[in-house]
């Protein structure tokens, strides 16, 4: 995998893959999640770089470890990841957006049109 260097740090990257990964209903409650070694190797990065992701994935309640079976996705997982992502969106990009498209002279209806076309695609 490749990952955006200017972007936010490779962990978080790494973060925000398994959380779309949930998302589209690719890893389901209580399943088991790649190990470290796995995971590092997959996406060619440092075992460091993947524990970081882990513990902030722990830290969020997102996955719980079972010591010496691995570390497995939470029940509330998915409300969890919506409701951090729903967050990001409407607080951090939402308003830059906003303020992008003010500057453009870009009109609500404008916007609320193409919102609709892109979201039917």
């Amino acid at each position: 995998m490749e990952f955006q260097t200017n972007a936010q740090p490779i962990f978080m990257q790494i973060y925000d893959l398994i959380c779309d990964k949930v998302l589209r209903g690719e890893i389901k409650p209580d399943e088991q999640i790649p190990s470290v070694r796995e995971l590092a190797v997959e996406l060619e990065v440092n075992p460091n770089t993947i524990m970081r992701t882990i513990e902030r994935l722990l830290q969020q309640e997102i996955i719980y470890s079972k010591r010496g079976k691995g570390n497995f996705l939470t029940a509330d997982a998915l409300r969890i990841i919506t409701e951090v992502r729903t967050s990001r969106l409407l607080e951090e990009r939402l308003p830059a957006l906003a303020a992008e498209l003010q500057l453009l002279h870009y009109s609500p209806s404008d916007v609320k049109a193409r919102l609709e076309e892109l979201m039917k695609q």
